[in-house]
């Protein structure tokens, strides 16, 4: 082996969209495999506004599997890291023996560094895990040539991470063998069949929620009643409605399942034993808003729905948008919060009527949400490779960070990484 082909450093880094469910999924049947009670349906966001990166080294040099999360070095045996490292390495191995010529055998004896950052807050309910290992799975399919159905492989690390594999709405089939190889994520439509849905994500708090998902919905298989009647009589038939409505482009089905469904979740969380409470005072008046808008226009022009968290994620129609938004901010004042109120896609300013106010009847609430994001429905993963041979010795002596030109560099990361890779609805 010459010199140069020690050193040679094969980095990939992909991006991983957001989803945020609006049939939700919360427990599962196999807790190892991550089997899900019930099946589940999502949108995909815009990766502009909301997304992971994940770059993904490997070079023979490497001494040992190593991942930075957060600006920091953790441990990469976590059993859900290790069931999807090991996962792609058996499918590239597989590849390799089945005599495809693409496959770079090399490459699958490396150890490989993993660097991987959000755009957003982490472990606030913003579906972190998901675009986490989303993006992990399908970078290191990458660097090990492995193609193909990856829904599988990223439902180990996280379930709604099947889910971000694939853009526009997706539903996630819960499947019904023990194995789990029917468990799978399939595109009910593309980002391009409802060009006129916008998402608005009200943060109201970008801080660690109390209960994790993962721990939270398995309290609930054990002691919520409530659930295993949602699971086996409510949500078959939602799932059917709510397909058929992203069909349709029916928003006001559309609005209502995801409102009603959302309210279930957070039900059997109430219903759990102790119980959980991921909405908060805020959350609630948002609800509380939604509805008396609506109310005034005797239309369901908007939507809400909540995940494991606090934070608000809003479904209406673009032209509900510029009104919807000055609502929040009449409400929720953003000159005492400080900062950029709204991000994302720029919506333009305009005048509420007195009439509108006077019929929302509520009062502003100062520092209630922290900001907006502003975003609509997109696409899948996105890859960029990189391949290059650096001139310096890598060794391992004071633990330093990979080399080379990470698009994100792990020694600058300054925002959380996929919520300790757990879960979510």
């Amino acid at each position: 082996m010459s010199e140069d082909s020690g050193k040679k450093l094969t980095m990939v880094t992909c991006s991983a969209p957001v989803n945020i469910a609006v049939i939700k999924y919360w427990g599962k049947r196999d807790e190892e495999l991550i089997l899900p009670i019930n099946s589940s349906l999502s949108v995909t966001l815009h990766q502009d506004q909301l997304k992971t990166t994940t770059t993904v080294a490997c070079s023979r040099s490497f001494q040992e599997d190593r991942i930075w999360l957060n600006g920091k070095e953790e441990d990469i045996t976590q059993p859900r890291l290790q069931s999807c490292l090991r996962e792609i390495r058996r499918l590239a191995r597989k590849r390799r023996s089945d005599g495809e010529a693409d496959v770079d055998t090399a490459g699958l004896s490396h150890k490989v560094h993993i660097c991987s950052v959000n755009n957003f807050p982490t472990a606030a309910g913003l579906a972190s895990s998901a675009a986490g290992y989303a993006c992990l799975v399908y970078t290191l399919s990458r660097v090990m040539g492995v193609e193909g159905e990856l829904s599988e492989v990223s439902r180990q690390g996280s379930g709604s991470a099947c889910r971000s594999m694939y853009g526009g709405f997706v539903q996630w089939i819960m499947g019904q063998q023990g194995d789990g190889k029917d468990s799978l994520a399939q595109q009910v439509e593309p980002e391009t069949h409802w060009p006129e849905l916008r998402v608005l994500v009200l943060v109201v708090s970008a801080e660690r929620k109390p209960v994790g998902s993962t721990s939270g919905m398995q309290t609930s298989v054990e002691t919520s009643s409530l659930l295993k009647h949602r699971a086996d009589s409510v949500v078959p038939a939602r799932m059917k409605e709510m397909i058929e409505a992203v069909h349709k482009r029916d928003f006001t089905a559309f609005a209502e399942l995801t409102m009603k469904d959302s309210n279930q979740f957070h039900a059997t969380c109430l219903d759990t034993y102790p119980p959980i409470f991921y909405l908060n005072d805020v959350s609630r008046r948002v609800i509380n808003l939604v509805h008396r808008y609506n109310h005034h226009y005797r239309e369901t022009k908007v939507a809400y729905t909540f995940d494991a968290g606090p934070n608000a994620v809003i479904y209406t129609l673009q032209q509900n948008v510029e009104e919807f938004v000055q609502v929040v901010k009449h409400l929720f004042p953003p000159e005492t919060n400080g900062g950029q109120f709204l991000k994302g896609v720029p919506v333009a300013p305009t005048t509420l009527s007195e009439e509108l106010k006077q019929a929302i009847g509520m009062e502003p609430m100062v520092k209630g949400i922290s900001y907006i994001i502003s975003t609509k429905v997109h696409t899948h993963t996105h890859t960029y490779i990189h391949t290059y041979t650096h001139t310096h010795t890598y060794t391992h002596t004071h633990r330093q960070h990979p080399p080379g030109p990470l698009p994100v560099s792990c020694a600058s990361l300054r925002v959380g990484v996929v919520e300790g890779f757990g879960e979510r609805a």
